[in-house]
C-alpha cells in the first residue's frame, strides 16, 4: 500500500483497440504504463481482432476507441460484457452525442472521455480502474466460501465454479444491506474508522438474524454493500423466512440506518449469483418509503402503480443557461432545488435521476459550448449510487457541478449581458404581435428595466422602440408582398393596433407607404416575369 493508504496496482494486462495505428502506438507510448503497474499486452485495429486477443490472453482493462471499422467499440462492449463481465473498459470518443455516452454506460463501459484526451485526466482513470481491479482481486480471503461468494457477486454467472464443498444447505437466500445517507453520514470518515463499523455492521446483523440450523456467510462487495448468504439446513416455510426477516432492524447499528433488500429463496447454489443481484436491485428502492426488508413482490406492487411525469429538460436547460450567464447563484441553486422535488414528488429512483441529469448535462454543455466556453473537455463519471444513495446527495452532487460551470463562466469572462439579450430577442420574437412594453420584457427576464435597456442597447445598438418597430416592419414588408390582406389588417397582424401610426411609421422606415410598396414590388414582380 502507499502512504495515504491506496493499494499500489501491479502486474494488470491492458489492451489498446483503435483503428488507426498511430493513434494505439501513441496511447501505448505516451503514458507511463508501467508506473501504474499496467502492462500493454497487445493492440487491435477493430473489435473482431480486441476479441481474438482477449481469447488467447488475459486482459484486465480495454481502452478502445468508439468509431471504428467492422465492429465499433459499442458492439465491443456489448460483448465483453456478455463474454468478459470481469474486464473494465474505457472508451474514447471524438464524438459528443449524448446517445453514444448514454449507450456506452448501458453496457457497463466504466468510463466515456472525450478527444483530444487530457493525459493526466487518462492516467487517473486508468489508475483508478487498475487499484479497483486489484482491490477486488486482493479480497475474499482464506476463506473458501466468502471468496466464492466474492466471486459469484462480483462475476456473476461468468464465474462458473461450483459452491465449495464447505457450503452446506437445503434452502438458501441472500441479503443484501447498504448505510443509508452514505455522503452525508460516512463520506468523510477515515478507513480505520470505516472499517470498524464495517465490522460493527456484520457482527449486528449476524447477532439479529442468528438461528439454529442457519448459516450466515458475508462479504463486502463495496464499502456500502453488505452481501449475505443464508444457507439453511432444512427447508423452511414462507412463514418461517418471513419471521426470520422480521428481526432486520434497519437501527442496529447505534446512530446508523440500514436498508435491505432480500432476494426469493433458492435451492441451488448455482444460482447465487443471479440472487446476489437481485437482491442488490431492490435497494434501488430504498429511497421510496419502505419497509425494513425490500422483497420482489412488494417492488413488483409499487412499479406497477410508479408512472413518474418527464422532466422538461429543454425548459430547464434554458433556464438554467441563463441563470448561468447571469453569474445568478441564488437562481442556479433554487432551479437545481425545483428539479430535485420534482424528482421526488414524481418518485423517480436515483439511477432514474442520474439517467436523466446526464442528458441534461451534455445539453447545457452544447450550449455553453457553442457560446466559446473553454475547459469543459474532460469525462465525467455518473456517480456511484451505492455512495450517494439519497436525493440530497445527487442534489448536491448536481449544485456543485453547477458552481464549477459558473466559475467556468467568469473564468471565460464571457459577458453575460449578451445572454440575457439573446433570450430577449426570442422573447420579442414570439411576442412582436401584443402591445409588448420594454419594462414587461425586463420582468419576464427577472432584471429591472434601467439594466435591461442599457444592455439591450450595448448589444443591439438600437433602443427597444426602434428594435420593435424594425421586427414588425420587416414582417410587415412580407406580408405586403406576399398576401392580399388589407392594409390595416397586415397593421393589426404585425402589432400596430392605430393604422395611421403603422403607416408614419412604415413611410419613416422604407420612404413609401404601405400601399405604394405593395405596388413596387408588384411592378417588380411583374417586370422579373416579362424579363
Amino acid at each position: 500500500m502507499t502512504n495515504n493508504g491506496r493499494i499500489e496496482p501491479r502486474g494488470l494486462k491492458m489492451l489498446i483497440v483503435d483503428d488507426e495505428p498511430v493513434i494505439c502506438k501513441g496511447l501505448r507510448l505516451t503514458i507511463d504504463w508501467a508506473a501504474l503497474g499496467i502492462e500493454v499486452i497487445g493492440e487491435a485495429y477493430d473489435g473482431e481482432e480486441a476479441l481474438q486477443i482477449m481469447g488467447e490472453h488475459e486482459v484486465d482493462v480495454v481502452l478502445s476507441d468508439i468509431r471504428m471499422d467492422g465492429m465499433d467499440g459499442l458492439q465491443l462492449a456489448g460483448q465483453v460484457r456478455q463474454r468478459y463481465p470481469g474486464v473494465r473498459m474505457v472508451i474514447i470518443s471524438g464524438y459528443e452525442d449524448f446517445d453514444y455516452a448514454r449507450q456506452a454506460i448501458r453496457l457497463g463501459v466504466n468510463d466515456y472521455l472525450l478527444k483530444p484526451v487530457n493525459i493526466e485526466e487518462l492516467t487517473g482513470v486508468v489508475g483508478k480502474l487498475a487499484e479497483d481491479i486489484l482491490r477486488q482481486k486482493q479480497e475474499g480471503g482464506k476463506d473458501e466460501v466468502k471468496l466464492w461468494l466474492t466471486n459469484m457477486a462480483r462475476q456473476g454467472m461468468a464465474y462458473r465454479k461450483a459452491a465449495p464443498a464447505s457450503l452446506q444447505g437445503a434452502q438458501f437466500r441472500i441479503l443484501a444491506s447498504q448505510l443509508s445517507c452514505y455522503q452525508e453520514r460516512y463520506a468523510e470518515l477515515g478507513q480505520e474508522e470505516y472499517e470498524q463499523l464495517q465490522e460493527q455492521w456484520i457482527e449486528s446483523l449476524h447477532r439479529q438474524l442468528a438461528r439454529p440450523g442457519l448459516k450466515l456467510v458475508s462479504i463486502f462487495d463495496h464499502e456500502n454493500l453488505l452481501i449475505t448468504l443464508a444457507a439453511s439446513d432444512n427447508l423452511l416455510k414462507p412463514q418461517e423466512w418471513r419471521e426470520w426477516l422480521d428481526g432486520f432492524v434497519p437501527g442496529l447499528i447505534p446512530g446508523a440506518e440500514l436498508h435491505c433488500g432480500a432476494s426469493r429463496t433458492y435451492t441451488d447454489a448455482a444460482e447465487t449469483a443471479d440472487r446476489c443481484a437481485e437482491a442488490a436491485e431492490l435497494l434501488r428502492y430504498a429511497v421510496l418509503k419502505s419497509p425494513a426488508v425490500l422483497e420482489e413482490e412488494v417492488i413488483r406492487e409499487w412499479s406497477a402503480a410508479r408512472e413518474p411525469a418527464a422532466l422538461d429538460i429543454a425548459d430547464t436547460v434554458q433556464n438554467l443557461v441563463s441563470a448561468l450567464f447571469k453569474q445568478d447563484a441564488g437562481e442556479t441553486e433554487e432551479l437545481v432545488a425545483e428539479m430535485l422535488r420534482f424528482f421526488r414528488r414524481e418518485a423517480y429512483l436515483l439511477h432514474e435521476i442520474v439517467t436523466v441529469y446526464e442528458e441534461l448535462f451534455a445539453l447545457l454543455r452544447q450550449r455553453l459550448r457553442k457560446s466559446g466556453i473553454t475547459g469543459m473537455d474532460y469525462g465525467r463519471q455518473s456517480p456511484d449510487l451505492y455512495l450517494y444513495n439519497s436525493y440530497d446527495a445527487l442534489q448536491a452532487l448536481i449544485r456543485k457541478d453547477m458552481g464549477d460551470l459558473l466559475e467556468l463562466i467568469e473564468q471565460n469572462g464571457t459577458d453575460r449581458s449578451y445572454w440575457i439579450v439573446e433570450k430577449a430577442k426570442r422573447y420579442i420574437e414570439a411576442q412582436y404581435r401584443t402591445d409588448l412594453k420594454a419594462f414587461e420584457v425586463a420582468a419576464w427576464l427577472k432584471i429591472t428595466p434601467s439594466y435591461f435597456s442599457y444592455i439591450f442597447k450595448q448589444s443591439t445598438g438600437k433602443g427597444f422602440t426602434e428594435y420593435m418597430n424594425e421586427l414588425r416592419i420587416e414582417q410587415a414588408k412580407a406580408l405586403l408582398a406576399a398576401t392580399h390582406d388589407k392594409v390595416f389588417e397586415i397593421a393589426d397582424k404585425v402589432g400596430y393596433k392605430e393604422y395611421k401610426y403603422f403607416v408614419t411609421v412604415f413611410k419613416s422606415y422604407t420612404g413609401m407607404t404601405p400601399k405604394e410598396y405593395r405596388g413596387l414590388r408588384a411592378s417588380e414582380d411583374l417586370s422579373s416575369k416579362d424579363g
